[in-house]
């Protein structure tokens, strides 16, 4: 019998008979999850302080090492974002209808956020008293939203990783280069350059997640346990439940009656960023494997550069529209304050017009303060959600990261843009395909907007 001569020359290593199997980064982002899982149970069940910590510096140097990149790569990336839209035609209505996909999509999920809260009643019941609230050292208000969108100096916003005034910062940039033309061109030389070596080196993070998931999740368990899960079980639920209407209900429908396309393939090629983002419990984080699902998918590699970007600090469906929504109610049945119809029309206008706020950071706390504030909530309510946040935030981050690759697909599929060949093949490779993908990407290959 004659040996496969390809496994035999490419396959095994010379002078070996065994080859260790490469594990799927899904498969490792799993193994990482029920890791996580059981040694927080542990180091809780059986008091191991050095688990414990360990557990919690492992997580927060993941946690840390994303962040270091989100601000350069967020100003880079929108600076970018905006002069790569010259080289698409009717670039404007390509923006427009972005922004007005982005708030019909919050629109309808704030909506079934509030109508899931008015179901369960999720502040009844769980044995928790406005004493145990806390105000926040922040609290986020329209006056501060407004006037905070411009910043005091050029080296502040990066400092305090002010994501919102680093966004107008790269955006006011942009559009000057833009108007600068040929002048302009050795920075956007520049700025796409260091941009490229700032994804490279947040591919090597993105390469830790399934570490970075064991700390995590597991110092997510020892720290809290699941005796405070119990008292906020039916907010959970709530939120839980209200991404996953919106995620694998809304999402698909409109991909199906608005994209004409098949929702599962979607999920198929969008996975590997909504994976990530359930577990780094940031967009911006996430954004580079987002803009690559995005570009597998079929959407122009220009127009993906700028509706990616600007999704990843903009368009939060979980953190600025269902999860305000349901714990606005939360925190007034806890408060005792009855909520009208016109609060809950104030709630969707805050979680369309201040989803900015969010600015694809871990956590929704800005958000939440400036909905509570608008509708004249208790602050103190703000320090009721915290403990629980982290669970709270991996779903929520997961359903931002779908939203942020589904309204390319459905803008470019409504234009007549999208590659449906693409589409159709995309497959959900792991990280390492799509990391190569960043580096031989074939812009040619996609068609632009007509």
């Amino acid at each position: 019998m004659s040996a496969n001569p390809a496994s035999a020359t490419t396959d095994e290593p010379s002078g070996s008979g065994f080859r260790i199997p490469k594990v799927p980064f899904w498969a490792q982002i799993v193994a990482g999850l029920v890791l996580g899982v059981l040694l927080g149970w542990l180091a809780r069940s059986q008091d191991i302080d050095w688990l414990y910590t360990t557990l919690d510096k492992v997580g927060h140097i993941f946690v840390q090492l994303l962040k270091l990149a989100v601000a350069p790569l967020v100003f880079f990336a929108i600076l970018v974002s905006i002069t790569n839209l010259r080289k698409v035609n009717n670039a404007a209505r390509l923006a427009g209808r972005t922004v007005l996909w982005f708030m019909i999509t919050s629109l309808i999920a704030v909506a079934i956020g509030l109508a899931i809260g008015l179901i369960t009643n999720p502040g009844s019941g769980t044995g928790l008293t406005p004493k145990d609230g806390k105000a926040p050292e922040h609290a986020g208000s329209w006056l501060d939203f407004l006037t905070g969108i411009i910043p005091e100096n050029v080296i502040t916003p990066f400092t305090d990783l002010n994501v919102l005034q680093i966004v107008f910062m790269a955006a006011v940039a942009g559009i000057a280069a833009l108007q600068l033309g040929e002048k302009a061109q050795p920075i956007l030389t520049l700025s796409e350059a260091v941009l490229e070596l700032l994804q490279k080196a947040l591919w090597w993070v993105i390469r830790l997640a399934p570490i970075g998931t064991i700390g995590l999740i597991g110092y997510a368990i020892a720290d809290y346990g699941w005796d405070l899960i119990g008292k906020y079980a039916t907010f959970t639920a709530d939120v839980y439940i209200g991404c996953a209407l919106v995620m694998f209900g809304v999402y698909p429908l409109l991909l199906a009656t608005v994209a004409k396309v098949s929702p599962l393939q979607f999920f198929k090629g969008a996975w590997p960023a909504i994976q990530l983002g359930f577990v780094s419990r940031s967009s911006v984080g996430t954004m580079p494997v987002t803009q690559q699902v995005t570009e597998r998918l079929g959407v122009p590699k220009e127009y993906a550069s700028f509706s990616v970007p600007f999704g990843a600090t903009t368009k939060m469906d979980g953190c600025a529209a269902i999860y305000p929504a349901l714990a606005a109610i939360f925190i007034a049945q806890i408060f005792d304050v009855q909520l009208g119809v016109g609060d809950y029309i104030l709630i969707a206008f805050v979680s369309v017009i201040g989803s900015a706020a969010t600015a694809g950071l871990t956590g929704a706390t800005v958000m939440l303060t400036l909905t509570l504030s608008t509708l004249g909530l208790p602050l103190e309510g703000v320090g009721l959600l915290m403990a629980i946040d982290p669970i709270l935030d991996m779903m929520r981050t997961a359903t931002n990261v779908a939203g942020q690759a589904l309204i390319p697909v459905l803008v470019s599929a409504r234009e007549k843009i999208l590659d449906h060949d693409l589409y159709n093949s995309a497959s959900a490779s792991p990280v390492d395909e799509a990391e190569a993908e960043v580096q031989d990407s074939e812009p040619a290959k996609v068609p632009v907007a007509a």
